[in-house]
């Protein structure tokens, strides 16, 4: 089982561990031992969720969330596979927890009276600037 906070909790059955080789340096370790860890977590079947925390979890993740609904996590970081079992619980659970938090909706504001003249006043001044790069007439 895997704690996220004092509400919630992952059950065992919810998550598949599969161990894979990693890419990369590390000489005959890389080529002879499966270190590499594919976290999957069965989001969309979960009952611990809510429907809006399943949503923005989905948003969060991106591509390693699946059509089925799973979200994949792969940790190939150290060379221990304890170690890259250890950060993918990690990720999950601070995904779900960044989930958890609900955004503050925005509420549009119009610019004041005064920053508007300000723009203007710098984009004229701005183009007075550029006036005078033109070609310089030798007759004047």
């Amino acid at each position: 089982m895997l704690q996220i906070n004092d509400d919630i909790a992952i059950e065992d059955w919810e998550l598949t561990e599969q161990f894979v080789r990693s890419s990369g340096p590390g000489g005959q370790n890389v080529n002879k031992v499966s270190t590499a860890v594919e976290l999957r977590f069965e989001a969309e079947r979960s009952p611990n969720l809510t429907g809006p925390v399943k949503t923005r979890l989905r948003k969060l993740a991106g591509r390693r969330w699946t059509n089925e609904g799973a979200l994949i996590i792969q940790v190939e970081e150290t060379r221990s596979q304890a170690r890259n079992r250890e950060i993918a619980r990690q990720r999950l659970a601070e995904l779900i927890l960044k989930a958890l938090h609900k955004p503050k909706r925005r509420i549009p504001t119009r610019p004041t009276l005064g920053s508007k003249k300000r723009r203007l006043a710098t984009k004229k001044a701005r183009g007075d600037v550029k006036s005078l790069r033109g070609k310089v007439d030798p007759d004047n």
